[in-house]
């Protein structure tokens, strides 16, 4: 590895990230869900923050940046949509190049729980950053975009090596377990969601995953095996509408 990650529960269910290029020293901030618990973390790591590379605009996601800019005078770095919430310095979309250092990030467009939604893809480190494009067992509610769009910006993290880390925003992973059980009885699923509820009742996280797990076991990527004889979108849309509605 060439960088170093640095996770941290904040908020009710976010996770902060903090990325260490290690041939630089640089590091940056995946979202700012909390800008006082990122400050925090960056003072005990005695890390410099050179970057925020924000994925979409929500609060929990963007709210930090003035402040974190304001104590450590970083660039802030997202998609177009973050200025509705505060000014961006560096727009990036799909197929840009966002340098930390010597670690080069590819942005994948990744839209659908909001329209401007983006990853950060580290391929010599096989690491991804989604937002709240693709959770663990789960994805993102359709709060802007179709479902049309949304299989199509999983289809592109999923194109990712199946050994890719995937660090998701939250953890949701045990609901969504609950609810992958009430539509798939596949044994890797089962097995899955066993240990899951197992590494919750022990207090452990259940970010990162892998981008070959979520293939094997995620509901929301497996829809067209689960509803055979629709279009791999119109799945995808049935298996969102039934999470919509879970009451387990």
């Amino acid at each position: 590895m060439s960088v170093t990650i640095h996770q941290f529960p904040c908020l009710s269910d976010n996770y902060g990230f903090l990325v260490r290029d290690d041939a630089t020293g640089l590091a940056a901030c995946i979202d700012t869900p909390d800008a006082e618990a990122i400050l925090s973390e960056l003072t005990k790591l005695g890390w410099k923050l050179d970057l925020i590379l924000n994925t979409h605009w929500h609060p929990d996601h963007a709210g930090g940046n003035a402040a974190i800019k304001a104590a450590t005078g970083c660039t802030v770095v997202g998609p177009a949509e973050v200025e509705r919430l505060s000014p961006v310095d560096r727009k990036v979309a799909g197929g840009d190049v966002v340098k930390l250092g010597e670690t080069s990030f590819e942005v994948i467009e990744s839209g659908g729980h909001t329209l401007g939604h983006i990853a950060y893809f580290d391929a010599a480190d096989r690491v991804a950053f989604v937002g709240d494009t693709l959770f663990a067992l789960g994805c993102g509610r359709l709060f802007e975009g179709t479902a049309e769009q949304m299989w199509a910006s999983l289809a592109r993290l999923t194109a990712l090596p199946d050994d890719t880390a995937v660090y998701c925003a939250h953890e949701y992973t045990a609901s969504n377990a609950r609810f992958a059980l009430s539509v798939d009885s596949g044994a890797a699923l089962k097995a899955r969601a066993e240990a899951i509820f197992a590494a919750r009742e022990r207090g452990e996280w259940t970010v990162p995953t892998t981008i070959g797990l979520e293939k094997a076991t995620n509901p929301f990527l497996r829809a067209p095996v689960l509803k055979p004889g629709l279009a791999p979108h119109e799945a995808f849309a049935a298996v969102r509408a039934a999470k919509d509605g879970f009451k387990g």
